[in-house]
């Protein structure tokens, strides 16, 4: 079954890695991962705090996976912060994907970020707290041979949300 991807990234600092992962073609090799694009902030972000959030409520209709691609500077971003709280509320599968490795326009690599799901956690029914970063997994782009494994890091994430 397809699965529809939102992709969650700091724009100013990764908008290159993010394209990188984003137009890689792994959807050809994998047809069971579609795309649904979400970084239109460059109009956005001038109509403030509420159009930005309203982008983000908008593009998370349809999807069903959530891939926060992270970069030296993802991890307590306010608008990274938002894409996990309503992806998790809306029961989107979530993974996390460090591309600090990708070279940016520059050639250049960066430094690895803070995993941005170690900010949250969950309560159980019966009282303990889980940090989001021990239930969903990470993977690196570079290291984990995203372009080949992408689709079944989807697929098993949404597996994980939607058993």
């Amino acid at each position: 079954m397809a699965r529809s991807v939102f992709f969650s990234f700091h724009y100013q600092n990764d908008i290159w890695r993010a394209n990188r992962v984003r137009n890689s073609n792994v959807v050809e090799g994998v047809a069971a991962a579609g795309f649904k694009d979400a970084s239109l902030w460059e109009e956005t972000k001038k109509k403030g705090d509420a159009a930005i959030k309203k982008l983000i409520d908008d593009a998370l209709v349809g999807t069903t996976v959530t891939a926060i691609l992270i970069g030296s500077k993802t991890a307590g971003r306010k608008y990274i912060d938002y894409e996990i709280k309503q992806s998790y509320a809306r029961r989107n599968g979530l993974l996390g994907i460090y591309i600090h490795n990708l070279k940016n326009e520059r050639g250049l690599t960066d430094v690895q970020g803070r995993n941005p799901f170690m900010d949250y956690h969950v309560t159980s029914p019966d009282g303990s707290k889980r940090y989001l970063s021990d239930i969903f997994k990470t993977y690196d782009w570079i290291y984990n041979d995203g372009y080949n494994n992408f689709g079944n890091w989807v697929e098993s994430a949404y597996k994980q949300m939607n058993p």
